[in-house]
């Protein structure tokens, strides 16, 4: 294997070089995040668990508070010592990267990402011949980063482990290459029918607009989870209560967010989802105290879902009508976006943002950073934000387009067919129109008005992975 050049923008160096001279890393302490945990936490667990279908519920014990991270850090150690031992040596340094990345999923602190691509880089100056496990720290750092083009490319150098095939599916979906996708996920059941194998068919599945095929892999996979799969165990079950909330089936999806929490209280999707759905629910104080306390944590140690609180944040005050309080968020997002752009390539959630807004300028805008966004990731939702960006702009044949393509998979989406609808009204298409909006009401028959004021908050189901 040859020495893979990968070298990060200027940008994402100076914020490694903050990271790195950070107090906070010089031991890798791990901010605990109990402080997530809502008020009247096992009231709320009790009840949720008696509405929770029995074959979602978790069989295990739950780890003790802080178990997971405790452990990584353990882990981390481990290698370090063995760094100490081996200075030139590439394995350990590689072990250390695969922590780190697993420290930074179970989290979501951006910063672990940041250590993991340099550790990585550092084993392959050191060994750079039969290092995959280096390669595939990378391209899970590249998939982070939204740079799915690179993650791909870096997998070629370290083909068919069941870790490749899993960033390939991710890489593949976000690219909207969903036969290449299928292939991959495929494949990577058939190496090892287990819950993280399980649960990226069911991403496809998903794309495909097969969501009951998608529950049903979701099922099996909670049917085979082993009690040290915690972090897999809880992406499933978030996954999972997704596809419910999608489908307007909102106790199902409440009840599999709480399970969620009562396993690991600290895993940001599943809370995040969870305030979503509280404002779908038109629960915007609940919504809020869901955003604060994650709010609290974050501002010691950010996370690549603090742009979400934000405007989840932003959203929430604008519904309790304090519109100051909303634009004070708003602008925090921004500036976080922004910041983050070439580090974790959040252009499609800065335009997000800036359509919501809606200044001309920032229309403006958000066009021209989604018209770089889907050269490189083509997604559905991307397609989605796409469509949006050209309908401000008055560019309506366009949008269709756009609309075509992200629903040419199959995808059942009660927002996507909504946007259609309103694209074809738009065109003096109303057969068309009326076609899309029935079929958003058959993908979820309760999408309504409060339903759209909840519509970009929480975390999407490539998010999740």
């Amino acid at each position: 294997m040859k020495l893979i050049n990968y070298d990060a923008s200027a940008a994402w160096q100076n914020r490694l070089r903050a990271v790195l001279s950070s107090p906070r890393l010089v031991a890798l302490p791990v901010v605990g995040l109990l402080v997530l945990i809502p008020i009247g936490l096992g009231l709320w667990q009790q009840q949720s668990r008696a509405q929770l279908n029995p074959l979602y519920r978790y069989q295990f014990s739950r780890p003790d508070p802080g178990k997971v991270t405790q452990s990584l850090e353990r882990e981390m150690a481990f290698y370090q010592t063995r760094i100490l031992s081996d200075p030139k040596g590439g394995l350990n340094r590689a072990a250390l990267a695969r922590t780190y990345i697993k420290m930074a999923r179970a989290t979501g602190e951006s910063s672990w990402y940041l250590l993991a691509e340099q550790t990585a880089q550092q084993s392959l100056a050191n060994l750079s011949f039969s290092n995959s496990e280096a390669v595939l720290v990378l391209a899970r750092v590249a998939t982070a980063r939204h740079d799915f083009a690179e993650a791909l490319r870096l997998l070629k150098q370290a083909p068919g482990s069941p870790d490749a095939l899993s960033i390939g599916t991710t890489a593949h979906l976000a690219l909207g290459d969903i036969a290449a996708a299928n292939t991959a996920a495929e494949q990577l059941v058939k190496q090892t029918p287990s819950l993280g194998a399980l649960t990226q068919r069911a991403l496809v599945k998903v794309a495909q607009g097969q969501n009951q095929a998608a529950i049903q892999d979701l099922q099996q996979a909670i049917a085979v989870e082993e009690p040290e799969e915690t972090g897999s165990s809880v992406w499933a079950r978030t996954l999972l209560g997704r596809l419910y909330f999608k489908r307007g089936q909102l106790p199902q999806a409440q009840a599999l967010y709480r399970e969620t929490l009562r396993i690991l209280p600290q895993y940001p999707p599943a809370l995040l989802n969870l305030a979503e759905l509280e404002v779908r629910q038109g629960n915007y104080r609940a919504a809020e105290r869901y955003y604060s306390q994650f709010a609290l944590t974050s501002q010691k140690s950010p996370t690549v879902h603090d742009h979400v609180v934000m405007r989840g944040m932003a959203r929430v005050k604008e519904l309790l009508g304090d519109t100051a309080a909303a634009q004070s968020w708003r602008d925090r997002a921004e500036a976080r976006l922004r910041e983050d752009l070439t580090g974790f390539g959040h252009r499609r959630e800065l335009a997000h943002l800036l359509l919501e807004r809606g200044r001309p300028e920032d229309k403006a805008e958000a066009l021209t950073l989604m018209q770089q966004e889907v050269r490189a990731r083509r997604d559905a939702e991307t397609l989605d934000t796409f469509a949006w960006a050209l309908s401000s702009a008055g560019r309506w044949p366009e949008a269709r387009q756009a609309m075509q393509a992200a629903l040419q998979p199959g995808i059942r989406d009660a927002a996507l067919f909504h946007r259609a609808g309103v694209i074809e009204q738009t065109l003096g298409n109303p057969a068309e129109a009326q076609h899309f909006f029935q079929l958003a009401q058959e993908a979820d028959p309760t999408f309504d008005q409060q339903a759209q004021r909840a519509l970009g908050l929480g975390v999407g189901l490539l998010g999740l992975s």
